[in-house]
């Protein structure tokens, strides 16, 4: 070895591995304490006794792994029910030296990932790939993310890579929740090595603009990017509220296309991905910005260049053209994805083995069609009636317009945190580098909702049918809410939310 992680900086396999061993230990640091105090017990209780309980804690994972067969997620993609997606797959494992057994399977999340698995006593790899992205990339860009995925497989793998991403990620999950006791151990260590993991996305990428093009590649990360931030403010959402109702949305996935052909959910959505870097304080992110991605690729031609059939160079190697693949059970694929969303614990793990077996079943929910619903179930009220009251409650004053004024005095006196605070005690949770930041979201959310009601009934409407804060003013003006409200709050200059509540015909009313 070279001592270079996976086509990143120099970096001595020493530290390499300290670093790993660090990370490990940060990590396995609340299991050792629990075994130190095994150790105490026993030597008080006695030594038979005290082994009894880790026992109790170690049978039901052995079981778990050792007797119950192992479920794969997804649903199984078999070439002949899917020859287009299979031979894209199959080429781009040709063109990226993927050598290994590989199946294939769709999930219902907007994610592309491979892991090691065993089958039939041998070694196997399962590609998982998100319905979203299936359906709304086009397939030059779809092949380009596949790519990417199997250049760490196979270009980037070895053991001190393997070791050291593992402990980035089990010492990452360790911050998670309300307490966080190791975060001063934690920060520094995955600070350090958070450059290692985001080579490791970059020279994927590379490897990935080789195969396929740079532009092709470019596009591509910047759409996923937009997918996922849109499937998790849209798509769960939707799927939440119906699934609290007894219901579940058939066609979530032709309303989730629908609702990215919307130019005012792309922007929003690329704005919460880029705003997430600021959230990101332990750098536990593995992946770097969307722009830090883009502007690392080269530029090359077109993705519509012919093939050359060369492996040097970094011009487009593969066009399959723009439009999305179209797959032949793309229904049944719907249904299963929709079904395993809905009835998984907390809308989440549908990516884990055998995930997405929650308390629910697909027959304990009404199927509805998403589509026919009345758009304000979603796009007005969601959360925006809970939202009201609590700015109602956080500033004493039961009427929206003196509430939202009440807000507007917190902000230009300087003093809103607190009344964030008081609507959002979860706050005091979060790291301190991020609380305001936090705090400033959830009180523009919260004026939106209240100020919104108002100028509809003032005669503005809604520009979209899938966000509530975008509207039209009677003159045709367009205004983003949330983007004037976030402004207010972080600037401290309430003035431009006056002028709105004057509109409405409000401010002034109350003022007199």
């Amino acid at each position: 070895m070279d001592g270079r992680i996976s086509g990143g900086p120099q970096v001595s396999a020493v530290r390499a591995w300290s670093s790993t061993a660090a990370m490990a230990a940060v990590a396995w640091l609340p299991l050792i304490g629990f075994f130190v105090l095994i150790a105490a017990v026993g030597l008080i209780w006695g030594v038979w006794q005290a082994a009894a309980l880790p026992m109790l804690w170690l049978l039901p994972a052995l079981y778990t792994r050792g007797v119950l067969p192992e479920a794969l997620p997804g649903r199984a993609v078999r070439p002949d029910d899917e020859p287009e997606l299979a031979a894209l797959v199959r080429d781009m494992a040709e063109r990226t030296g993927f050598g290994a057994p590989l199946l294939v399977r769709i999930v219902p999340e907007p994610a592309v990932l491979t892991y090691r698995v065993r089958i039939g006593g041998g070694r196997a790899y399962a590609l998982l790939l998100g319905l979203p992205l299936v359906r709304a990339l086009p397939a030059t860009q779809l092949a380009a993310v596949i790519a990417h995925e199997l250049a760490h497989e196979r270009h980037f793998d070895d053991r001190r890579t393997r070791a050291l991403l593992a402990a980035r990620v089990a010492l990452a999950e360790r911050l998670e929740g309300r307490l966080r006791p190791l975060a001063p151990l934690a920060a520094p260590l995955l600070r350090a090595t958070q450059p290692w993991s985001w080579q490791e996305e970059l020279a994927a990428d590379a490897e990935a603009a080789r195969v396929v093009g740079g532009a092709a590649v470019r596009e591509a990360v910047e759409r996923v990017a937009v997918i996922e931030s849109a499937f998790d403010g849209l798509a769960r959402d939707w799927v939440e509220d119906l699934v609290e109702d007894g219901m579940y949305p058939v066609d979530l996935y032709e309303a989730f296309d629908l609702a990215l052909q919307d130019p005012l959910v792309r922007d929003r959505a690329a704005r919460e991905d880029a705003e997430e870097e600021a959230l990101d304080v332990y750098a536990t992110a593995t992946h770097p910005p969307t722009a830090v991605r883009t502007a690392a690729l080269p530029h090359t031609g077109s993705d519509t260049d012919t093939d050359t059939g060369s492996d040097t160079g970094t011009g487009t190697r593969a066009a399959y053209g723009s439009a999305p693949l179209v797959l032949r059970d793309a229904e049944v694929a719907a249904e299963w994805c929709v079904q395993r969303l809905a009835c998984a614990d907390g809308l989440g793990g549908t990516l884990q083995a055998g995930g997405g077996d929650g308390a629910l079943r697909p027959e304990d929910l009404k199927p509805v069609r998403l589509l026919q619903l009345d758009p304000d179930r979603f796009r007005l009220p969601g959360d925006g009636g809970p939202r009201a009251e609590a700015l109602a409650a956080a500033t004493g004053q039961p009427s929206p317009t003196g509430a939202l004024r009440a807000a507007l005095d917190a902000v230009a006196d300087g003093d809103w945190y607190g009344l964030a605070r008081r609507m959002r005690p979860q706050l005091r949770w979060l790291p301190a580098a991020v609380r305001r930041t936090v705090g400033s979201q959830v009180l523009a959310g919260a004026m939106g909702a209240a100020l919104t009601p108002l100028l509809l009934e003032a005669g503005w409407s809604c520009t979209s049918r899938w966000i509530g804060t975008v509207l039209t003013a009677p003159d045709g003006t367009v205004v983003d809410l949330y983007e004037v409200l976030i402004t207010a709050v972080d600037g401290g200059d309430p003035a431009p939310v006056h002028a709105l509540l004057e509109k409405a015909g409000t401010d002034k009313a109350e003022r007199a």
